[in-house]
């Protein structure tokens, strides 16, 4: 999908209909860190709190953000920022520690991933995200002083896939310190290169409500259906009767 900076058609923000307390991030350094960056749409551009994925040098810098809804919601964009890679962030070190994240694969009400299951599940949907220096003007100083040009809003399509959402999960497979299409797999394991951890500022969602409110539902699976549990009215009858 390629990036769309015209924002007149995406909808609104989704932020009040998100599920605060269910929110979920695997991987993250920091405890509820991936809530922190599903910021108000006036505070996307503040450089904290910001969402870091654990520091391992030997293993994927990867993120999976799990953000259900409290109503069902039609999802038009997503929005994400990091000030990573921003050579004017005046709170950058001389030595490259962290990375924007480059491919965010996208799954639409599909509960209970985890990593070992994303790896493997074809997505709804996968963006290739430009990287921070693109969105930044280094006429100017830092963020701080006007020198991002504007955050991206990239559409989600197809969009039948978006109506109807109540859970969304964001895997960010890899990031652009890392070779290119190596997320999500082993083919770094090969390399002798260390990983840089993801960081990632800002997440938003555009799109509108549907105001019909989820509802619990209460499943219970059985490892092996047994003949005893799914007995059909009459059965002993017919049995009997050699039927």
């Amino acid at each position: 999908a390629e990036p769309d900076e015209t924002n007149a058609s995406l909808g609104q923000s989704l932020r009040p209909q998100i599920d605060f307390p269910g929110v979920q991030c695997l991987n993250e350094s920091r405890p509820r860190s991936g809530r922190d960056i599903l910021k108000l749409y006036e505070d996307r551009l503040s450089t904290t709190p910001t969402l870091l994925s654990q520091e391992d040098p030997d293993e994927d810098p990867e993120l999976l953000l799990i953000v259900p809804f409290s109503e069902a919601v039609t999802m038009k964009s997503l929005c994400v920022l990091s000030y990573a890679d921003d050579p004017n962030n005046r709170n950058a070190t001389t030595t490259t520690t962290t990375a924007a994240p480059r491919t965010v694969r996208i799954y639409v009400n599909r509960p209970n991933l985890d990593f070992e299951t994303v790896r493997d599940l074809a997505p709804t949907s996968t963006i290739t995200l430009v990287p921070p220096s693109h969105q930044f003007d280094p006429e100017h100083g830092s963020p701080d002083d006007s020198g991002i040009i504007g955050t991206i809003d990239y559409p989600l399509r197809p969009a039948g896939r978006f109506q109807n959402v109540s859970e969304i999960a964001l895997y960010f497979c890899d990031n652009h310190a890392m070779p290119e299409g190596s997320g999500g797999s082993s083919d770094m394991d090969d390399t002798d290169e260390d990983r840089l951890m993801t960081e990632i500022t800002y997440v938003g969602f555009k799109g509108k409500g549907t105001n019909m409110k989820r509802k619990a539902v209460e499943t219970v699976y059985e490892t092996q259906g047994m003949k005893k549990d799914h007995k059909v009215p009459g059965s002993e009858y017919f049995g009997r009767q050699g039927l």
